[in-house]
């Protein structure tokens, strides 16, 4: 497969790159201290199209495709991996689950601000009691004898962008009998009543994307805000899941990317024994496992991103594909971010280096969008057809 990039998808990776550089990477680590959330930078990320890169430009995007996407993700998060992880909640779970599934009014009213920076969106799914297990959810939504809203009540949990969001896309239980099949999505406008946020939670890594529970109590969401019918959520929560995937996977890379930077630099200056520890045998060996590693998670990422190009067109799915470039690319960053706080010695445990940092934002994409253990499971299923 052909992975040269067109001019459109080279000038996106050289903006975000850039931006990366001169505007994030400077604050990164005041960030992550504070764990405060980026408002401004997240701001000016909307201005330059970066929270809808694959949004249409008559809803406030950027127009560009897949592979663009997966680019700027990796740019933004090698810079800090907590602004990475806003914009892929706010592009894949949040854009791409209305516009594939929406209504055109919908799409006016929920996408367009949100693509266009001026407001932050959400995806809830994840519940207290259910997190790899996403069908065993306790929310309810009841429509009302007048047939014009639905009544929420429930709890979500480690909802990303939770504290900021103006927008949720979240699911509920229409008919509890029915299991999955009985789920059901809605678009939640965040400043209606009923709706309550949690604390922040205070997380190991990716510390200034803000998280939080969220809470809905006798909430009315009118019934033009539901996405697609009733009893179709599951299936549109597991779609979206695919984007979201492509989107940590990238994230991975550029933690990686970062990663495996510093210890380049590093072990061409660190000097031991009279030389730099560059030339010793076991560094090499560490440094060439953690480039070959690095690229063909790359490598994934951009199939997976081709991928997703090739079902837009044709309606097909890319299940396969996303996950196993998320699973690949999320243990890759994990490896080689332990790998770098190795070489790196005492000096990669200090927080005056942004090792440590890679460290511990690496290990959450382990997790998020489906543990390495769900990724499997899926990889798995879609190549045997066993359940």
């Amino acid at each position: 497969m052909d992975f040269t990039l067109t001019e459109e998808q080279q000038m996106i990776q050289s903006a975000a790159r850039d931006f990366a550089t001169s505007a994030i990477q400077p604050i990164a680590a005041d960030f992550d201290a504070s764990g405060q959330f980026p408002a401004e930078t997240i701001a000016q990320m909307g201005e330059l199209g970066l929270m809808g890169i694959e949004v249409p430009e008559e809803y406030g995007g950027a127009g560009m495709d897949p592979v663009s996407y997966v680019l700027a993700m990796m740019e933004i998060s090698a810079a800090d991996a907590a602004h990475g992880t806003i914009m892929s909640v706010n592009n894949t779970l949040y854009c791409h689950g209305i516009l594939k599934y929406g209504t055109e009014a919908q799409k006016q009213a929920f996408v367009t601000p949100v693509a266009s920076g001026e407001a932050i969106g959400a995806y809830a799914l994840t519940e207290p009691q259910s997190g790899s297990d996403a069908a065993n959810m306790r929310s309810r939504a009841v429509l009302a004898d007048d047939g014009s809203h639905y009544v929420l009540n429930g709890k979500k949990s480690w909802i990303t962008s939770g504290p900021v969001a103006r927008y949720v896309l979240a699911f509920a239980l229409t008919d509890p009998e029915a299991g999955a099949r009985g789920v059901t999505a809605f678009v939640v406008d965040t400043e209606a009543e009923g709706f309550v946020r949690g604390k922040t939670e205070p997380k190991l890594g990716i510390r200034a994307s803000a998280t939080c529970e969220i809470e809905f109590e006798n909430y009315r969401c009118p019934v033009e805000n539901r996405l697609g019918e009733e009893g179709e959520g599951f299936k549109i929560a597991l779609g979206v899941l695919d984007a979201g995937r492509i989107g940590i996977a990238a994230q991975a890379v550029g933690i990686a990317t970062a990663a495996y930077e510093a210890c380049v630099g590093w072990v061409q200056e660190r000097q031991a024994f009279g030389r730099p520890i560059g030339e010793f045998q076991m560094i090499q060996s560490k440094i060439a496992d953690m480039k070959t590693r690095l690229e063909a998670s790359r490598l994934l990422v951009l199939n997976a991103a081709c991928a997703k190009a090739r079902a837009k067109a044709s309606g097909g799915r890319y299940t396969t594909e996303a996950s196993m470039a998320k699973l690949f690319a999320s243990e890759t960053a994990m490896f080689i971010a332990h790998q770098a706080v190795q070489i790196h010695g005492g000096m990669g445990y200090s927080k005056e280096l942004p090792v440590e940092r890679y460290f511990r934002d690496a290990k959450i994409t382990e997790i998020y969008e489906g543990t390495s253990e769900i990724q499997r499971m899926v990889i798995s299923r879609m190549e045997t057809g066993l359940r």
